[in-house]
């Protein structure tokens, strides 16, 4: 894992990935503390990071777009099918190379808190609580971002199904506003959601019969449910959504409560695309 590691980090930092993705970073970070610390003379720290979040959509794609899909695209995924290395250790190396770029940008956002203290009285406590979380919301981005490129040997693919996977993420709470609240409303999303997650399995294990197995389970509980508590169903769908959101589990940290059920969250976002990416290239791996 060390060498993955080690040959993915010197191919961000021999070429010009790694510092355009950071100096852009740091580019809008600047100005948004300018603009919302300096000009308006607020020392919260946090209210920068969390306008700031959006970066996220625009970095998120162009940085992991290459992670899996070039080395598909160029037949050099072959040479890391290969290695005599568990495909886990292959992708862990791979993801905290992509970790360790990201956090360059961060670790220089950490003196922000320290400048503006000479100006007013920072809140030091929520300032890098704040930037934690800023942190473990790009990791869970930037592991969604690793599994869509190892899906897909195109670059446009990846980059352009990933801006979308970001800008759904952001605005899922806004499209939750927009949901029913009906109880039937919410038992046909489920019905959709049980069809999609019976569609994915099948994508990912080409197993028709255990996808089927999934689908009917999955459908007679919902139903089952749905006819004995029916009640439970109203607003279900749209509150599911919102908690969906990574973007909504970041805001609350900014507010003063290092929320823990977020910061689990982030991470267990994080774990599970990393796994699926694991199983995803596995799958190829032998197939």
């Amino acid at each position: 894992m060390t060498a993955i590691y080690k040959h993915e980090l010197h191919s961000y930092f021999n070429n010009l990935s790694a510092y355009v993705f950071g100096a852009f970073m740091l580019l809008f970070a600047g100005i948004y503390t300018a603009v919302m610390n300096v000009q308006v003379g607020v020392a919260n720290f946090e209210y920068s990071i969390q306008a700031y979040t959006f970066i996220f959509i625009v970095t998120v794609p162009v940085i992991t777009m290459r992670i899996f899909a070039d080395e598909r695209r160029q037949r050099t995924d072959q040479l890391l099918y290969s290695l005599p290395l568990s495909m886990s250790k292959i992708v862990l190396g791979k993801f905290f190379a992509l970790l360790t770029v990201f956090a360059v940008p961060v670790l220089v956002m950490c003196i922000y808190p320290l400048i503006l203290s000479a100006f007013g009285n920072v809140n030091m406590l929520s300032a890098y609580a704040t930037i934690l979380a800023f942190f473990l919301l790009g990791a869970a981005l930037l592991s969604i971002g690793m599994f869509i490129s190892s899906l897909t040997e195109s670059l446009a693919v990846a980059a352009g199904v990933t801006f979308v996977a970001m800008l759904l993420n952001y605005f899922l709470s806004n499209i939750a506003d927009y949901l029913p609240r009906t109880a039937y409303a919410s038992f046909i999303g489920f019905m959709l959601l049980i069809v999609l997650l019976a569609f994915v399995i099948r994508q990912l294990t080409k197993n028709t019969f255990v996808a089927l197995i999934v689908a009917v389970v999955g459908e007679a509980a919902l139903l089952m449910l749905y006819n004995v508590k029916k009640p439970l169903f109203t607003g279900l769908l749209p509150d599911l959504v919102t908690k969906l959101s990574l973007y909504e589990a970041f805001q609350k940290i900014p507010g003063g409560m290092f929320d823990i059920a977020s910061i689990v969250y982030m991470l267990s976002v994080t774990v599970f695309f990393v796994f699926l990416t694991v199983q995803t290239l596995e799958k190829r791996r032998w197939s």
